[in-house]
């Protein structure tokens, strides 16, 4: 079982780890952000391309049939 800490000691533990920190810049922040936008409109595009193939096979095999 870990031992307790007081409020203090655990405030100033905290302290010390977070500025062992490497935050990033701000020009990768925004380097990062943009790059998962344009990941993210590259996904719906290519599902929904996908989608469609699909939904045009189904079709046609249904219209197959009848």
């Amino acid at each position: 079982m870990a031992s307790k800490t007081n409020p203090f000691t655990f405030l100033q533990q905290v302290r010390t780890e977070v500025s062992k920190v490497t935050w990033p810049t701000r020009g990768e922040t925004v380097t990062t952000t943009i790059m998962v936008f344009i990941m993210v409109i590259f996904a719906a595009l290519f599902f929904f391309l996908i989608d469609q193939l699909l939904g045009w096979g189904v079709g046609a095999l249904l219209n197959f049939g009848s």
